[in-house]
């Protein structure tokens, strides 16, 4: 009896065991839906460290849509670190919108790093991309704030290596910069948007990039500052300071020249005080030499006197600013 229960236990471990690892309901489900796929290969995924899951249930998917796609590429692709589903996703999408595209270029967009279910999806249905706010000047000197919508649509062929929308947004932002600056005044731009439009049309921007472009259609133009005015306001006040600090640089030198000639007196005074001082000196020895004598000196005090007193009486009766008053009108 021991030996019976020991031997079902055995066996439903193995039992356990071997549905555990060999995935009976997935092939079970794949031979449900068409799939041609084997035990052994289901094992062998197991064997390459292959989610078996990951490859049956897209091929599946595949198969229903009328598709064959390889296992073995399948597997592969899983393998280098795609996503198998997505580009399983992507060729169903493809087939339905008649775009022609096979398993090894969407295997290519996949390990590339772009979205592949995403690129077919924007060739069904293309996608609009808004760019930022873009300031340009016109050649009247008036600032524009312009924001576009850009239309585009993926390019398959040029997905893989070619650049992104980032490199759309760029180019849009320097057409719009290179229209609106090569307009003679702002206003012509106000009245005709479509003209930046046309201008960024014809340059081919989507040139090297996995997009192609549809439309670009200016979202709102806005006016900004005027730029030329206050280049010319900036120009003043810079002129205004150079004349400034040149009045200043003037005055300096005026002052100093002020102060040098104050300097250049003082000394003449200091020089006259100091000869006059040495005329008593030269009197006293005129008079012990006997050059001189005491009527020569007393008559020249008299003369002093005398000179001192007549700019003391032509002083009388004059204005501070030493003009005599006209004689008033005697009144009778």
């Amino acid at each position: 009896m021991v030996w019976m229960v020991l031997l079902i236990v055995l066996v439903a471990v193995v039992v356990i065991t071997f549905l555990s690892f060999v995935p009976l309901g997935l092939w079970i489900s794949a031979r449900a839906s068409g799939v041609k796929v084997s035990i052994g290969t289901l094992v062998g995924m197991r064997f390459r460290r292959i989610a078996p899951a990951r490859i049956v249930q897209p091929l599946i998917m595949a198969v229903k849509a009328g598709l064959q796609p390889d296992i073995g590429e399948m597997e592969a692709h899983f393998l280098a670190g795609g996503n198998v589903d997505r580009v399983i996703r992507a060729l169903i999408t493809a087939q339905g919108a008649n775009i022609d595209l096979n398993f090894e270029e969407a295997r290519s967009i996949d390990l590339a790093g772009r979205d592949v279910l995403q690129a077919v999806q924007m060739s069904v249905n293309p996608k609009v991309i808004e760019t930022p706010i873009v300031a340009a000047i016109a050649k009247d000197g008036i600032e524009l704030r312009a924001k576009a919508r850009v239309t585009v649509r993926a390019n398959i062929e040029r997905l893989v290596g070619g650049a992104g929308e980032e490199t759309i947004v760029a180019r849009v932002g320097e057409g719009i910069v290179t229209t609106v600056g090569s307009a003679e005044s702002h206003k012509s731009v106000l009245e005709n948007p479509d003209l930046i439009s046309r201008t960024v049309l014809s340059k081919g921007l989507d040139a090297g990039t996995a997009f192609e472009i549809l439309s670009i259609d200016i979202a709102d133009v806005d006016v900004g500052r005027n730029i030329g005015a206050q280049l010319q306001m900036d120009q003043a006040e810079a002129d205004r300071r150079i004349a400034q600090a040149k009045a200043e640089e003037r005055r300096a030198m005026a002052v100093a020249r002020e102060q040098e000639m104050k300097a250049a007196v003082q000394e003449m005074q200091a020089k006259v005080v100091e000869a006059q001082a040495e005329v008593p000196r030269a009197m006293a020895t005129a008079l012990r030499e006997g050059k001189m004598g005491v009527m020569d000196y007393y008559q020249m005090q008299n003369t002093i006197a005398d000179t001192t007193m007549r700019d003391a009486i032509a002083k009388i009766g004059k204005p501070e600013g030493g003009q005599a008053e006209p004689p008033r009108p005697s009144k009778k």
